[in-house]
């Protein structure tokens, strides 16, 4: 597995693998006519690799794309690193795909000079809130309400110190 920078070109293809992720990992904790709908051109036209604050890697083996991480600073705490996201292909899953970013997320924070770490979950996510517990993410209280295909959806912040 090569883990790499995202570029610009990269856009679409990671629009489908985010676009696909979303439908199979939040069917039935996001309404399926939000899911349904989700526009892999426009996640696409969102994306801004390679400028800003934040870095997206990328996870290829033999051309294709199994995830990404996006990392960087952390949008409402100063001084602390953040994920911001990370997703991988369904047909990915349980491969070390996600454990592989989720490192390298955290040795580049690291190396930025963050001695800790946030993420968003959502509550209900009881697969992803296990994945981050595995690799020493805790739970530290935050939490928050965000609108997310019409409906109100918990998240609670994790967090890794140290990195």
């Amino acid at each position: 597995m090569q883990l790499i920078d995202a570029a610009p070109a990269d856009a679409r293809a990671v629009a489908r693998l985010h676009v696909r992720a979303w439908q199979v990992a939040y069917r039935g904790l996001l309404p399926d006519e939000h899911l349904d709908s989700l526009s892999v051109e426009q996640r696409a036209a969102r994306y801004r690799f390679g400028s800003g604050p934040l870095t997206t890697a990328l996870a290829r083996e033999s051309g294709d794309l199994l995830g990404f991480v996006t990392f960087g600073p952390a949008g409402d705490e100063a001084g602390a690193g953040q994920v911001h996201a990370l997703y991988v292909d369904p047909a990915a899953w349980r491969r070390g795909t996600g454990a592989a970013l989720l490192e390298h997320a955290q040795n580049r924070l690291r190396a930025a000079g963050f001695g800790a770490a946030m993420l968003w979950v959502l509550a209900a996510n009881d697969r992803a809130r296990s994945f981050y517990a595995r690799h020493g993410w805790r739970p530290d209280g935050g939490r928050r309400t965000e609108c997310l295909g019409g409906r109100a959806v918990d998240e609670v912040r994790h967090r890794r110190r140290p990195l």
